[in-house]
């Protein structure tokens, strides 16, 4: 009997080993980037990552603005953000891309081409380090570049058309409402004044808000994202429409040179800006594609043309009067700007198909706003007021229809 239960431990203790074994080769195999530096020497500027493996990254260059992007398989970042530009190089961004893709966005100060590009081995103890060289160049010889660089871009997925959108199963008696936390992956958003990203700050929100909606019962709410992770502006309402939104929800947090200015904003999409703040705003959350290292030309623009549809034009009215119900629940629960409710051509929104608003929730240049949105109460306000907006939206909604 001994014997058997001898047995039985030693069985369990190699399974252990084995499970063990396999575990730390994961680790080991999987990508780390340990440490980011920048040089420069003989008219040219280094880049470097360490790195735990010899993979070889696809790199390309991409125009207005001027930019380098590098591509890796999903990895763990542990490296430093804090860093200077130093030589071409003006600022880097990273982050998820997609759930296989981890990008790198070197934004440029002046065109400048890949002179050579390459992976070391590690030895003598040193991590194996991935090496970018870039050269100054003129504009003709950066394009030449981009044009020569197109294979190693990862594709965007085109939209497919189609005259009705496409419905997934929604929960019975209940009320599909998707919300889009702002920004993501290598796309960080605004650096709050308390040292936390927009896309940290919105994905806590849109959590919350998901949570506070679904435990009323009367919601089926879902996110475009459940972790730190880019997805382009298209494909954000895309998702919803794949849902079968009754609403899309697109949270944000501003920010502003003058960090005395606070408060949060509704926004719906128009042609026209209601004013220059909105027309600044727009400029900058369209650019957000942009700043993930995507060339505008592979992902379709659909606000342009969809706005002269008579669809869009009562969803639009739709959208006017879910903020108009938001704005006074948002205002019992934290601080608004003057005239909360603006207009502006957001590409975030453009879809025809469902009601849309964009909330800018507070400026993280503020450091109260910036205080409120990463505190537990401060997203609790924010959730209240939009879930009450949504019953009385909804109630409107009904009784309109009866």
């Amino acid at each position: 009997m001994l014997g058997i239960f001898s047995h039985f431990n030693k069985l369990v203790c190699l399974i252990i080993l084995l499970i063990s074994a396999s575990i730390a080769t994961y680790a080991e195999d999987g990508l780390e980037i340990s440490a980011v530096r920048l040089g420069e020497s003989g008219g040219l500027t280094r880049f470097v990552l360490e790195i735990n493996n010899s993979e070889k990254p696809r790199v390309f260059v991409l125009a207005n603005p001027y930019r380098v992007v590098i591509d890796m398989s999903a990895a763990k970042w542990s490296a430093s953000d804090s860093m200077d530009g130093k030589g071409v190089i003006e600022r880097f961004r990273h982050g998820l891309f997609r759930d296989d893709v981890y990008r790198i966005v070197l934004d440029l100060k002046a065109p400048a081409v890949i002179h050579r590009s390459f992976t070391l081995a590690g030895k003598g103890g040193n991590s194996p380090r991935f090496v970018l060289d870039l050269k100054p160049t003129g504009d003709a010889a950066f394009k030449k570049q981009v044009a020569s660089t197109s294979k190693m871009r990862v594709p965007v997925r085109k939209r497919v058309t189609t005259s009705k959108p496409v419905v997934k199963k929604k929960t019975p008696g209940k009320r599909m409402v998707v919300i889009d936390a702002g920004h993501g992956g290598n796309d960080p958003g605004n650096l709050g004044s308390i040292g936390v990203h927009e896309k940290i700050i919105t994905l806590k929100i849109a959590k919350l808000m998901r949570d506070s909606l679904n435990a009323t019962g009367r919601y089926d709410a879902r996110l475009t994202r459940s972790k730190d992770i880019y997805i382009n502006l298209a494909e954000r309402y895309r998702i919803a429409l794949r849902l079968g939104a009754d609403i899309f929800i697109s949270v944000h947090a501003d920010s502003h040179a003058n960090k005395k200015i606070r408060g949060a904003t509704v926004y719906t999409l128009s042609e026209k800006a209601s004013d220059e703040e909105a027309a600044k705003l727009a400029a900058r959350e369209n650019k957000s594609d942009l700043l993930a290292g995507i060339e505008l030309s592979e992902v379709d623009d659909d606000v342009s043309g969809i706005l002269i549809e008579l669809a869009q034009r009562e969803t639009m009215n739709f959208s006017a009067q879910f903020a108009e119900l938001l704005v006074p629940e948002m205002k019992s629960q934290v601080r608004m700007v003057k005239n909360p409710h603006r207009s502006a051509k957001l590409r975030v929104l453009s879809s025809h198909e469902m009601p849309s608003v964009l909330l800018e929730s507070g400026f993280l240049s503020n450091r109260q706003d910036a205080r409120m949105l990463n505190s537990v109460a401060g997203r609790k306000k924010i959730s209240l007021a939009v879930r009450r907006a949504l019953d009385r939206y909804f109630a409107q909604l009904s009784a309109m229809q009866q």
